[in-house]
């Protein structure tokens, strides 16, 4: 079969599937830079525009979810599965993958199920505390299963399981500013603790109402935010506040390209719990806030943050609670360097370096095995 190592990485959705996924081939490219990557996504959903912009070919299937409230619909949901699976193996015939990767989301459902009837070696990466129906399964006939935390036996076979961490964007370690220079970068004052609140990609309905049912406190308080409110919600949040109501100790952005100076910034943050943030929050030793959505399946983030809770590793706040309480939490605790401190060290410990270069390993010992064996 000669020597080029041919993987396909699959999943996506959200920037949490997106982001690992991308760094577990920029890991494997590193390592073996003639490989041939190809990833499948969803049509429409965000890894169709992120993943080329990071330098890899991507084929999208019409791929979608089950509509839970409207059953009738999943008539066309049906046709769309059964048209992925043929789509998704004429893509495994045309590139000759020798592993499949799966990340989550809809499209991995079709390629990893595909790609093992056909003989090609699988390996699923989960990322949160409560595995996903569509890794779950998958797991069944997936050769390894990569996961993120402790106990994940009760969901997949434990012969199967590696401790890896989940893979975080690529640059967050080794920011070029420190923290005052960072600070100074988004036009604040390097003098007063700072608060960064993300949404996750799409942004948070709820955190982004909770800023602005506090302004006041915001305006009165000697903290300041960095608060990224998501593409979606930037245009709502500049009607209702005008720059005349804008508090100064306030910067606000529909997205931040530097994450790492962010991060930077930050003596504290407030995020949703959704893997990709945790582990992120996790290897920069960042004392958090989390304020997990009630909108995922099977309330996975509410998992994932609890996880780091019982470890006194993190604060929660939640949502139906945030309006009212998060933003006066979140001062309050930023003022306290020995809280500070304290979830810093504790949410460091539960951090994963290699993550990302881990799982390129497996991905790589399972193309060759299989290499070996044509």
């Amino acid at each position: 079969m000669g020597k080029e190592l041919r993987v396909i990485i699959s999943g996506g959705g959200t920037g949490g599937h997106i982001f690992p996924a991308i760094s577990i081939a920029n890991a494997i490219k590193a390592e073996h830079p003639e490989a041939r990557i190809l990833f499948v996504g969803a049509e429409g959903r965000m890894e169709m525009q992120r993943v080329p912009a990071a330098g890899y070919p991507i084929k999208g299937l019409p791929i979608c979810g089950f509509d839970r409230k409207h059953i009738w619909k999943n008539i066309a949901v049906l046709w769309k599965i059964f048209r992925s699976r043929q789509m998704a193996r004429k893509i495994i015939l045309d590139f000759k993958p020798m592993v499949a990767v799966g990340v989550g989301g809809y499209a991995s459902g079709p390629t990893l199920n595909m790609a093992g009837s056909m003989g090609i070696p699988t390996l699923i990466q989960e990322q949160n505390s409560y595995a996903g129906v569509t890794n779950k399964l998958l797991a069944k006939k997936a050769d390894k299963i990569c996961v993120a935390y402790e106990g994940m036996e009760r969901f997949f076979p434990k012969e199967k399981i590696i401790l890896t961490g989940n893979p975080v964007r690529q640059g967050l370690l080794n920011p070029s500013l420190t923290q005052p220079e960072a600070v100074k970068a988004f036009g604040l004052n390097p003098n007063l603790k700072t608060i960064l609140l993300i949404g996750g990609s799409l942004g948070a309905r709820t955190l982004n109402d909770s800023v602005l049912e506090q302004l006041d406190l915001i305006r009165d308080s000697d903290v300041q935010f960095i608060w990224q409110t998501g593409g979606y919600y930037f245009k709502q949040i500049q009607e209702r506040l005008p720059p005349q109501r804008k508090p100064a100790n306030l910067f606000i952005t529909d997205f931040i390209g530097r994450m790492d100076e962010a991060y930077k910034a930050a003596d504290l943050v407030i995020s949703r719990a959704g893997a990709g943030s945790i582990s992120e929050l996790c290897l920069l030793g960042k004392p958090a806030i989390l304020v997990p959505s009630p909108n995922v399946a099977e309330d996975h983030q509410t998992k994932n943050a609890l996880a780091l809770v019982e470890k006194k590793a993190a604060l929660y706040v939640k949502d139906d609670e945030a309006k009212g309480r998060l933003i006066r939490i979140a001062v309050n605790t930023v003022m306290q360097p020995e809280l500070l401190n304290r979830l810093s060290r504790n949410i460091a410990t539960l951090a994963f370096t290699r993550s990302a270069e881990n799982i390129a390993a497996e991905v790589y010992k399972l193309a060759e095995a299989y290499r070996q064996n044509q």
